[in-house]
């Protein structure tokens, strides 16, 4: 069997999967699909983003694309998205984020055939930097449809993930800033003042905040478990210069689950937003804050990431228009993902 026709088989399987098999008690706890209100939500989703793959066996495996695509099928949900095509972004593009020196040696080690990336723990395959820039475009075409009011808000299921990339540097399975550079592109494609970027990974985002640290256009918030790689994202991170305050930081332990994450957002993230007033509103969403992740240890449920993604739209509601787009960051527990994305895609789709 070649590869093509295996990830064909899993992504069947696992429909067949999540449609037949009895929930176990995570899943019990789950969630209710709110009614559909006729809004429209639009999905980033192509096969390029199986092409990058490592050699071995890891964790940031094509089959988590495969997945969430085989859950959203099964619940439903895939009929009613309004399919965006990505496109590459340009090197130039590119270097809104990310510094030319590092995007040449992204470029070189790809051509030489490197298996990982020097500057950080990230696999690397021939197909990599093509993967990584229809990464980066899927998002730049999702920003563009929601600007152009051609669907209300978007889930973007690209690989690789970005939100560990720095403007030098990719490391935690990251090449490049997919929401950094989404960022970027809103503000300077179509005027976009203020960006708001919510990251509920169990990992902190620190190469969002990197991005961001001295920019007051773009706030940064992140809910994550601390002690956790990377080690960064500290309550007392606050951002510095211009954009002191606008980076806000809640590290949790071990063990932390809806009371905290939830409670977080619908306290300290909505309370800070009536006074930022973001015009657009982006999440990097990662389902290893799920429970039973191999990677973290969060409780979250499918119930809670549905509750966490009515506090964002709320939340853009008032200000942004109701403008939200997200994009697949971290997530390593197949079937979890999976769920997890049926709950926020459900509550994106009801508005």
């Amino acid at each position: 069997m070649n590869r093509r026709d295996f990830i064909k088989g899993l992504a069947a399987g696992a429909a067949l999967t999540l449609a037949g098999c009895p929930r176990r008690e995570e899943d019990r706890r789950g969630w209710d699909l709110p009614p559909f209100t006729g809004g429209k939500t639009g999905l980033v989703a192509d096969p390029i983003y199986l092409r990058h793959r490592s050699v071995g066996d890891h964790v940031e495996t094509p089959a988590r694309y495969a997945s969430i695509i085989a859950a959203l099928r099964a619940a439903g949900l895939e009929p009613r998205l309004t399919r965006l095509a990505p496109r590459a972004a340009t090197v130039g593009e590119l270097g809104m984020c990310h510094r030319e020196g590092y995007i040449r040696t992204v470029q070189r080690e790809v051509k030489a055939g490197r298996k990982h990336l020097s500057t950080g723990g990230t696999y690397l395959c021939a197909r990599s930097f093509e993967v990584a820039l229809r990464a980066a475009g899927g998002l730049f075409a999702a920003v563009d449809a929601v600007m152009q009011a051609k669907v209300r808000n978007a889930f973007c299921v690209v690989r690789p993930p970005g939100h560990h990339a720095g403007p030098g540097k990719g490391m935690g399975f990251c090449i490049f800033s997919n929401i950094a550079l989404a960022a970027r592109y809103a503000q300077r494609r179509h005027g976009i003042r203020r960006v708001a970027i919510v990251d509920w990974d169990v990992h902190h985002g620190n190469g969002t905040q990197e991005m961001f640290w001295r920019d007051g256009s773009v706030f940064t918030f992140d809910t994550h478990q601390h002690p956790l790689f990377p080690g960064t994202g500290l309550a007392s991170e606050v951002g510095d210069g211009a954009g002191k305050g606008t980076t806000m930081n809640c590290p949790f332990p071990a063990g932390a689950g809806r009371s905290e994450i939830l409670g977080a957002l619908e306290d300290r993230f909505e309370d800070e937003m009536k006074r930022f007033k973001p015009e657009l509103v982006l999440i990097s969403c990662g389902f290893d804050s799920r429970i039973n992740d191999p990677l973290g240890k969060f409780k979250l449920t499918d119930r809670d990431y549905a509750d966490m993604t009515r506090v964002v739209m709320r939340v853009a509601r008032r200000h942004a228009a109701e403008r939200v787009i997200s994009t697949l960051e971290g997530g390593y527990n197949l079937r979890g993902i999976g769920l997890a994305a049926a709950a926020h895609v459900g509550m994106l789709l009801a508005g």
